[in-house]
């Protein structure tokens, strides 16, 4: 379970293949999520950090992580389209922790050319313009991110979602240039989680005292009924389409490709896009 070296752009950089990630996989699948992240620290920081849009699991990942190690890096898209209540909830952390959160912003210029093509609302039109929303405003700038690390870890649990069912808590990211993504959390249930936020009086985002279960952008996300799927309040005006936004997992969508294009022009090459190809969603 070794993890190999190698010189890249004069940084010395861990570099792990598949075989290894399966072994640490199946090595921290019936551990604690503190056990991976003490070895998470131990191997990649700093080139190690937890991306975070601030829900519930991610909140434990940082109350976890803070109390192993207080230098933990967190970093968080603001799409320029979060709830206010997304931005007191960095506040506190920022408080009860004293971290200094990095925050990542869409490019402007990127913004300004998909709004003058599609408008302010695009993701209400169609699928393909929703994911080329998420795209523009949480994608590339989590690419960015990802270039200068290591290793990253997301609160993903495999009971959220059905693309999610089979998430292993150490993986290879082949679709962020093959760099480490740990999910620690990939074992507990939702349940888990809020038992561990009233033990130990984490902070979390009040909208989920107003029956969110699934918080993003303000207007693609709202509340559901205690019977509802938690990411039944995630686009829900869609039918049949993926209830994810590219950043965890390819989506495919036709007609997405050509509108990144389209607004990327010849900066496209620069990013790594998801996987399309066409289909019915």
């Amino acid at each position: 379970m070794a993890v190999a070296r190698h010189q890249e752009s004069e940084e010395q950089r861990f570099v792990m293949d598949d075989y290894e990630a399966g072994e640490l996989a199946t090595y921290f699948d019936d551990r604690e999520p503190e056990d991976l992240l003490e070895w998470a620290f131990e191997r990649f920081h700093p080139r190690l950090a937890i991306v975070t849009s601030f829900q519930a699991d991610s909140m434990v990942l940082i109350d976890m992580a803070y109390h192993i190690n207080p230098d933990v890096r967190v970093i968080t898209v603001d799409t320029g389209r979060l709830p206010q209540e997304t931005y007191e909830l960095m506040d506190r952390v920022r408080e009860r922790y004293g971290i200094k959160i990095e925050v990542l912003f869409p490019e402007a210029a990127q913004v300004e050319a998909m709004v003058r093509r599609h408008g302010v609302n695009l993701f209400r039109k169609s699928v393909p313009l929703r994911l080329l929303c998420c795209h523009i405003r949480k994608v590339l700038p989590l690419t960015r991110a990802l270039k200068g690390l290591d290793a990253w870890i997301t609160g993903l649990r495999r009971d959220q979602w059905a693309t999610r069912a089979n998430i292993r808590k150490v993986e290879i990211d082949h679709d962020h240039g093959g760099i480490v993504k740990l999910n620690p959390l990939a074992d507990w249930t939702a349940e888990d989680v809020w038992q561990y936020i009233r033990e130990f009086d984490v902070p979390y985002n009040e909208l989920y005292d107003k029956g969110y279960k699934s918080i993003g952008c303000a207007p693609c996300c709202r509340p559901v009924r205690p019977d509802e799927d938690p990411r039944a309040g995630r686009w829900w005006w869609e039918t049949n389409a993926p209830k994810e936004c590219g950043m965890h997992c390819p989506i495919e969508t036709g007609g997405f490709e050509h509108e990144v294009e389209a607004i990327l022009g010849k900066e496209a090459h620069r990013y790594d896009k998801p996987t399309v190809a066409g289909s019915s969603n």
